[in-house]
């Protein structure tokens, strides 16, 4: 949860409201296909995502590593089927492993694949693979595709009977904007990367060795399952297989005097990235959600789950019978803030008051929403409380949301939750500090093992740490050789 991004509207998903329909030559293939959006719509549509996108992810402060990753999408853009076209990538703020692209040349990395990488060869093909969904034009059909549905759930309405799949989805957030590629589209993207990166130098075999980790990640309850990058791809390990091949191919037909892997540059690169989760931008302690750089705390109920997305907080018991969310209005006074969610949300007051929160200005508002079952015509009523509370000139919100039957059984923990928002003026809470990558040099020759003994990595990161280094605790390491473990 950033400062200021919670809630973005997210009208963008709106803005190819005109398509032109034409066939085109694909610049991949060669080969004449129906296009949907013209190059020029193309651009003009990444132009108005890419401030959202990063509005709302955040970019990743760290200079150096922004003018890294602009620099090397810029030469491999220069020998892409589509090398007029300006690519803009940025690293943006967010600890899942994933990388993306949307139409017109913009690519995003987070923070997490860039920590999870270990050699500018498995960048570039990372790089290579999401411009390869560019110049192929996979963004553009399945934008076409995507865009109703996906405005509907992230514009659309806060209230549904079906409240476990729809915590289920706004737990994802932005996730939703990582377009499904079918199959086909994402092992051309593979080639495309293995063909781009190999012909600026790189070993591609490291990208194949990335699929591998990303396999193993998957395994790994400590990462919580299959990351996103993989989660709609291919098996990883029929593409470490396809790769690999490729990558063989392509150095066969280059005959390049050595193939660039850059491990050193690229660890240096990184030392000093934020790992996981940054607490700075809200965490969970026990049944209380603090935000340090926001300066609140808030309870939650016992035995609901929280997510922290960068548009909202969510939370919501296991039965899936209720929801709070948590977010940020743009408004500037309680009252246009009241009046703007009700009618985004399509919500009738049924009563509102003021109030004290805390200490805190707030305003109260009890509402509903009808809905109509488009296939039988029946009706049904959700209900909603709302507390809108003014602190240090932003515009908190929450909504408990349920249906009008367990209305009662929920409003109690409701009002607890969100009377519960108060100041946040501990000092050990405002002064947490995230984890951190350090790049460290392997002092005597031994086992990774050995290593992470040496610099005291806590035993039960062992098996983590070899993960992000894509090493075994077992695996022979020379002294002098550079690895990575987290710390503040």
């Amino acid at each position: 949860m950033k400062k200021l991004n919670l809630l973005i509207p997210f009208t963008v998903f709106s803005t190819v409201a005109l398509i032109v329909i034409s066939c085109a030559i694909n610049p991949v293939t060669g080969k004449r296909q129906l296009m949907l959006m013209s190059e020029s719509q193309e651009i003009a549509l990444g132009i108005s995502y890419n401030p959202q996108v990063l509005a709302t992810f955040g970019v990743y402060d760290d200079e150096e590593l922004q003018k890294f990753v602009q620099a090397r999408g810029t030469e491999l853009g220069k020998i892409s089927h589509r090398p007029n076209l300006e690519y803009h990538v940025k690293v943006v703020d967010s600890p899942v492993v994933n990388a993306f692209a949307v139409p017109g040349g913009f690519i995003y990395l987070t923070r997490g694949i860039m920590a999870q990488l270990n050699n500018e060869a498995e960048f570039m093909g990372v790089l290579g693979h999401e411009m390869g969904h560019i110049t192929a034009r996979h963004t553009v059909s399945q934008q076409s595709k995507q865009q109703l549905g996906t405005l509907l759930l992230i514009g659309g309405m806060i209230a549904s009977e079906k409240f476990a799949q729809y915590a289920e989805y706004a737990m994802q957030g932005m996730q939703l904007l990582f377009l499904r590629f079918s199959r086909d589209d994402e092992r051309e993207a593979d080639r495309l990367g293995v063909e781009y990166s190999s012909k600026v130098g790189y070993d591609a075999h490291k990208m194949a060795d990335f699929f591998r980790v990303l396999q193993k990640m998957s395994m790994a309850e400590s990462h919580g399952g299959i990351p996103t990058f993989l989660s709609t791809h291919p098996d990883p390990g029929d593409r470490y297989n396809a790769v690999n091949q490729k990558a063989s191919e392509w150095q066969s037909t280059l005959s390049m005097p050595e193939w660039k892997v850059n491990q050193e540059n690229y660890l240096r690169l990184i030392d000093g990235i934020v790992y996981g989760d940054d607490p700075r931008q809200g965490y969970v302690d026990g049944n209380v959600f603090y935000h340090p750089d926001l300066k609140f705390r808030f309870s939650f109920p016992s035995g609901w789950k929280l997510e922290n997305s960068p548009i909202q907080v969510t939370m919501s018991p296991p039965d899936g019978k209720a929801l709070i969310l948590f977010s940020l209005s743009q408004q500037k006074t309680l009252e246009s803030a009241v009046d703007s969610t009700m009618a985004q949300y399509g919500l009738s007051i049924m009563g509102s008051k003021r109030a004290s929160v805390n200490g805190l200005q707030a305003i109260i508002v009890q509402s509903k929403q009808v809905s109509r079952d488009q296939a039988t015509g029946a009706t049904s009523t959700t209900l909603v409380l709302s507390y809108f509370i003014l602190y240090n000139n932003l515009i908190y919100v929450f909504h408990g949301v349920s249906a009008e039957a367990d209305f009662n059984t929920f409003n109690g923990v409701f009002n607890s939750s969100m009377s519960s928002f108060a100041r946040l003026t501990d000092a050990s809470r405002l002064n947490v500090k995230p984890q951190r990558v350090h790049v460290v040099r392997v002092q005597r020759s031994g086992t990774l093992a050995d290593a992470f003994n040496y610099y005291r990595v806590p035993r039960d990161k062992f098996n983590e740490l070899a993960l992000l280094n894509d090493l075994e605790l077992n695996s022979s390491l020379p002294a002098g050789r550079l690895i990575k473990i987290i710390g503040e």
